[in-house]
């Protein structure tokens, strides 16, 4: 990666599960680097991110949260404790990845989930992204069969949408973006019991 494109935007994943493995396998495919952080001791899974690859970067929370571009990979319930790393996100897009399974819509105010979580990061962009396939799929070449495996996207700010369907065409997906967090948010989302159309279809862009 060149030094105009460290200046261009940094990035951080934030969760180490399996999809955040997943996304950080993805980075480690094309040579990004991009920092990885939880809420625990970064010692404590360093060896673990190594192993992925050159450029992946164990670090804590409060050193992930500067990168100017931050997925979301941690369970829906402890996303209040990310943005509590924060004061203000201003200038900061967040990818939200998360799904609210078995979540009560009533906790969510009656929102979709992607509007619910975008409260907790104050003067941030979030899109809504890389959430509607399991780790197992996300986690293997986007390269399929001469395609691209879709990812879709999508948020109230063209802007950040704008942003992230270039990084996502940078680590070989095919963006799709679906709009604002209150229609396409709503298809890729999971609320409760209910499932948006567009959860876990695996599909692949031809040109």
């Amino acid at each position: 990666m060149s030094n105009s494109e460290n200046k261009a935007a940094s990035y951080a994943i934030i969760g180490f599960g399996k999809i955040g493995k997943a996304l950080a396998k993805a980075f480690a495919r094309k040579g990004i680097e991009v920092s990885v952080a939880t809420t625990r001791d970064a010692e404590s899974f360093a060896s673990e991110a190594a192993a992925i690859g050159i450029g992946i970067n164990a670090t804590t929370l409060a050193e992930a949260v500067k990168a100017d571009i931050i997925f979301l990979a941690v369970r829906f319930e402890s996303h209040p404790d990310v943005a509590r790393a924060l004061p203000n996100w201003q200038g900061k897009t967040i990818v939200d990845v998360t799904n609210a399974y078995g979540v009560p819509p009533e906790q969510m105010e009656g929102l979709p989930s992607a509007r619910f979580v975008m409260k907790a990061f104050t003067g941030g962009k979030l899109v809504k992204g890389f959430n509607h396939v399991g780790a197992a799929i996300l986690e293997q070449d986007p390269a399929v069969h001469g395609g691209k495996r879709v990812v879709f996207l999508a948020s109230d700010d063209e802007g950040a949408a704008a942003e992230i369907s270039v990084l996502a065409e940078k680590l070989g997906f095919a963006p799709v973006k679906l709009g604002g967090l209150s229609a396409g948010g709503l298809l890729v989302q999971a609320h409760g019991n209910t499932w948006g159309q567009l959860i876990f279809q695996d599909l692949v862009k031809f040109k």
